[in-house]
């Protein structure tokens, strides 16, 4: 795999992927999550209803774990998601206001745990994130989800 540029579904092309369902984005999730290494930061960034959650349902199953086990973690703000060929970790920094609440979610300690990291608007806090973090980008256009990704 280190000599591998993975194509994840076209989202790191220049145009991105367009998914016309939840299905559609699920099934891009679960693709990224059967090539990404281990011990990798995800910001999953924008709007409401846009499918970040969804696409982590897809790296939930791409990483052997039950997709029904996740959901928003909007007022947990974290959810950890053992098991499966690589643990899932699953943040929402959407209702936290400042950088220094993330020590209280002890996020460094997380930063340092060999797992996928799902960062829903990661974009908020982006000085927190490790240099080496994937942004995957999402928004809704013509009903159907734009899903970008850059490193």
């Amino acid at each position: 795999m280190a000599n591998r540029n993975p194509n994840f579904g076209g989202i790191f092309e220049s145009g991105g992927r367009l998914c016309a369902s939840e299905e559609e984005t699920q099934a891009l999730g679960r693709a990224f999550a059967e090539e990404v290494p281990a011990d990798t930061t995800l910001s999953l960034e924008g709007p409401l209803g846009a499918g970040k959650t969804c696409f982590v349902r897809g790296l939930a199953v791409g990483l052997g774990l039950d997709p029904a086990m996740v959901s928003s973690p909007t007022f947990t703000l974290v959810h950890e998601y053992p098991g499966g060929r690589i643990p899932l970790v699953h943040f929402d920094f959407y209702r936290l206001d400042s950088e220094n609440e993330l020590t209280g979610l002890g996020f460094e300690d997380y930063l340092q745990s060999p797992a996928i990291r799902a960062i829903e608007w990661g974009d908020k806090f982006p000085g927190a994130l490790p240099p080496q973090t994937w942004r995957i980008r999402f928004s809704i256009e013509s009903g159907s989800r734009k899903i970008r990704g850059t490193r």
